[in-house]
């Protein structure tokens, strides 16, 4: 599949080639779980419970995504840079410590997960009438998490050589094969929500399997050498040389990957603290609700991570080669991408919001409340893109702490805190919860992206 060429084509058309096939990526990765809570909330008879037992498992998968986001996310641009440079050598060893980070990792967490899932969706607000669903849906779910973090970790390493396409078809593969099985496992063989998990993880596999076909074949630039890695691996972690090339690496990924993995573990944070206050404030209801909000700004929000994370290798290489104008360009064109994106989706969702609760459930009690809930949760939706716009900068030039501060600011100082003392101390009850959003995004989004241009643009006119 056709390569971009990073190093002396336009930027707009950098950008859009590599911006275009993540969004398709993007879309039919979000696919895995979104199709699951469509069928699952459809259910007959159990649809509510069910989904909300699904929304109790969010913060755990999370976490999985975050731990792939900071191996992931946190070495593609390293990588970029080093190919920038001319650095292949790195570049290659950048991506093969990662995946020997990813496959240690998801390890850890499947173990972890099996054998504490019931005490921590209890911690997370599971009640009796929806814990049975959450548990039958996480235990299966967990047996797929190396498969998912392999997948979903390595592909920016594929979007970082150049083959945007190829990490979309990465994606599509693991999508439409979810898509084709979840009615069958959910519906025909009557499974429930296991057959929702079912089918995700045999998708996520097959993606993985995939990536890694790629990685290690004749038309990857950068050569991932899986057997030489894992066999590496315990020697490597008990190695006593503090200058040892594969530590260094990792710590490099991992510092670099700090502001995605701060992201989404904010993101998991959030989750718990907005399920367990709005199960005191609302009850079952108030919770299967905001999993439905959280779902649709999962498929709305989509496209701005998209935008993004397609930019983040064009600004990293050029960043690398030095070239400032190369990286103004696509900072802008990256801003103005995000913003008009956002300012139409959340005209949409003041005009059209049945329809995007419609996507999830048909229950007209659950509408009732969700509509108001919706209209509260996107209200600032715009400022969004400035978070995105500002951090995705930071991390794409190696500027970690920048990225790790605005990640805590925005989710830890700003909405855990909101969530917890806008329902009881200011008497708001569970729209307190969905409030504590936009309030964020204005005050979070404005500070990150005013901060990143007073930072990078002075450096990038005096790197000229």
């Amino acid at each position: 599949m056709k390569q971009v060429d990073f190093k002396n084509g336009k930027i707009f058309n950098n950008v859009m080639q590599s911006v275009l096939p993540m969004l398709v990526a993007q879309v039919l990765s979000l696919l895995y779980s979104i199709v699951d809570r469509i069928y699952i909330g459809r259910i007959p008879g159990e649809g509510t419970s069910a989904l909300g037992g699904i929304g109790l498992c969010f913060p755990i998968i999370i976490m999985v995504t975050a731990f792939t986001n900071l191996f992931g996310l946190g070495g593609a641009p390293l990588c970029s840079i080093a190919r920038g440079k001319g650095d292949i050598k790195r570049a290659a060893e950048v991506m093969n410590t990662a995946f020997s980070m990813l496959v240690l990792t998801g390890v850890v967490i499947t173990v972890t997960g099996e054998l504490f899932a019931a005490p921590l969706l209890r911690l997370f607000g599971a009640t009796d009438g929806n814990l049975p669903y959450a548990l039958d849906y996480l235990h299966i779910y967990l047996l797929g998490t190396i498969c998912t973090m392999l997948a979903t970790g390595l592909n920016p390493y594929i979007n970082a050589q150049g083959f945007a396409s190829t990490g979309m078809f990465t994606v599509v593969i693991g999508a439409v094969t979810n898509i084709l099985l979840d009615p069958l496992f959910i519906f025909t063989f009557g499974m429930g929500v296991r057959g929702a998990a079912l089918a995700t993880i045999l998708s996520q596999f097959l993606s993985a399997a995939f990536v890694l076909r790629f990685l290690t074949g004749e038309k990857a630039e950068l050569r991932l050498t899986p057997v030489k890695n894992l066999r590496a691996l315990p020697s490597e972690l008990v190695g006593k040389n503090p200058d040892d090339k594969f530590r260094s690496i990792a710590l490099d990924i991992a510092g670099l990957g700090s502001s995605a993995f701060v992201m989404q573990f904010t993101n998991s944070l959030v989750s718990i603290v907005c399920n367990s206050t709005l199960s005191k404030y609302g009850g079952e209801v108030m919770v299967s609700v905001y999993t439905i909000i959280n779902s649709v700004r999962q498929v709305l929000e989509t496209p701005v991570i998209a935008i993004g994370e397609g930019t983040s290798p064009v600004i990293s290489y050029n960043y690398g080669a030095r070239r400032p104008g190369h990286v103004r360009k696509a900072m802008l064109l990256m801003s103005c991408l995000g913003i008009g994106y956002t300012l139409i989706v959340w005209l949409l969702i003041e005009r059209f919001p049945g329809f995007f609760i419609s996507m999830f459930s048909t229950d007209a009690a659950l509408m009732k409340d969700a509509i108001p809930a919706l209209h509260l949760y996107f209200f600032a939706f715009v400022f969004q893109s400035f978070q995105y716009t500002g951090q995705t900068t930071f991390k794409a030039l190696g500027k970690k702490k920048q990225a790790i501060f605005f990640s805590l600011f925005r989710k830890v100082v700003m909405v855990v805190p909101l969530t917890l003392l806008l329902p009881g101390v200011f008497h708001l009850g569970a729209d307190g919860v969905f409030m504590a959003e936009p309030i964020s995004n204005v005050i979070g989004g404005t500070a990150c992206m005013t901060t990143m241009l007073l930072m990078v643009l002075p450096e990038l006119k005096k790197m000229e």
